[in-house]
């Protein structure tokens, strides 16, 4: 059986943690940023954790995991 492939889109955005959580960049971070004001963009700084809800489709992408 052949080997599976990577998504490779789902490898750029996603990071696996050494628990098993996959954490993601924030959404609204690019441009227009001065329509936003200083406590939502210091919110969305960094990374956040993915839901459990889209654990399995996100591991589905992922089937090595992320090296």
């Amino acid at each position: 059986m052949p080997k599976m492939k990577t998504k490779k889109a789902a490898a750029k955005r996603f990071k696996i943690t050494a628990t098993g959580k996959i954490k993601h960049g924030v959404a609204g971070k690019r441009h227009r940023l001065m329509s936003h004001n200083s406590k939502y963009i210091r919110q969305n700084r960094g990374m956040d954790e993915a839901s459990k809800a889209d654990k399995p489709r996100i591991m589905k992408w992922l089937p090595y995991g992320l090296k």
